[in-house]
């Protein structure tokens, strides 16, 4: 039975959730190869202190490794969130050719929502875009995150 996006993108949010539960924004994201996960990870950049520890880099980094290749061809990266410049140069960078993400982001979305590097016919290499696959999952996840953090700030507010 090949497995689908939807199942996929479950996989991913399952890394978000992970994010979320260590206060980390919540984004996840998994690299698939031939039907198997080729690695897996989510948002660290508090944990860290590391502004480039985006969940899509750890996990080119982690894939890379396993392969012993830096050309991840072949795969396919399901992201949460739409990624960013820095993320998607890197994607382009390892040649992933197809990207799937779940919600764009207006304020830092560099596949769609700001800029769209996927197709750029300046660069060396495109990737295939898929988008909003569940969604609302995914988008929810991130507003119930700050929401979270806005109501915890409000209520410190008023004690003080």
């Amino acid at each position: 039975m090949e497995r689908g996006d939807e199942y996929w993108m479950g996989k991913a949010i399952t890394q978000a959730r992970r994010a979320e539960a260590i206060a980390e924004v919540p984004i996840g994201c998994v690299i698939v190869k031939n039907g198997q996960i080729l690695s897996r990870a989510y948002n660290l950049r508090e944990t860290r202190q590391d502004p480039a520890a985006h969940a899509e880099l750890l996990a080119i980094r982690k894939a890379a490794q396993k392969l012993g290749n830096w050309r991840l061809l072949e795969t396919t990266l399901y992201v949460t969130l739409e990624p960013c410049l820095m993320c998607m140069g890197a994607i382009i960078l390892a040649r992933i050719p197809r990207v799937v993400f779940g919600c764009f982001d207006p304020k830092g979305g560099a596949a769609g929502s700001l800029y769209d590097l996927s197709n750029d016919q300046r660069l060396n290499h495109r990737c295939e875009l898929i988008t909003g696959i569940r969604e609302d999952e995914c988008s929810g996840l991130l507003t119930g995150f700050f929401s979270t953090i806005r109501s915890k700030r409000n209520r410190l507010k008023g004690q003080g």
